[in-house]
């Protein structure tokens, strides 16, 4: 039986962090689905295509990875998709109290999914997308908070967003 995991998140923009994550979740699952979630209550800078075709390139060697897009309860695309687990990662005790609550409350909606905690690499405990957007916006070096192939692209993005 494959045994299919969802990443999902906002992923405005997709940060080395996230990819760490993505790339862990990829060795411990037979297939991961990165999901870029449409969340109404944070405007992002790029729309949810945009994001997940950054994604996209950036995981096109993760042959196991494929990115899509959802607007509604993750609980719901779990079951429709009969994932056997969740992934998320976290930063610090303060990522935990927030998506604990959110994992029990998946839990309840669909008690077949399991949410998988993965914790950060230490160099990226302070990575953030908001921090990201906000010195790309300033047009500085964001070069070692996202991947090499998408640094362009997001800057770019940022910057015309002003």
């Amino acid at each position: 039986m494959e045994r299919l995991a969802v990443c999902p998140g906002t992923f405005d923009p997709v940060t080395l962090g996230h990819l760490d994550i993505i790339t862990r979740a990829a060795a411990l699952f037979d297939r991961v689905i990165v999901l870029v979630s449409v969340n109404v209550d944070k405007r992002p800078s790029f729309s949810a295509e945009e994001r997940a075709d950054l994604i996209k390139a950036v995981t096109k060697n993760l042959k196991n990875v494929e990115v899509e897009i959802m607007d509604g309860l993750l609980a719901e695309y779990v079951k429709e998709k009969k994932a056997c687990a969740i992934v998320k990662g976290l930063r610090a005790t303060t990522d935990f109290e927030y998506e604990f609550q959110m994992a029990l409350a998946n839990r309840k909606l669909y008690a077949d999914a399991e949410t998988v905690f993965l914790v950060t690499k230490s160099e990226n405990m302070y990575l953030s997308s908001s921090m990201v957007r906000q010195i790309a916006s300033f047009g500085g070096d964001i070069s070692s908070f996202v991947p090499e192939e998408i640094v362009e692209r997001i800057s770019a993005g940022l910057l015309e967003g002003k």
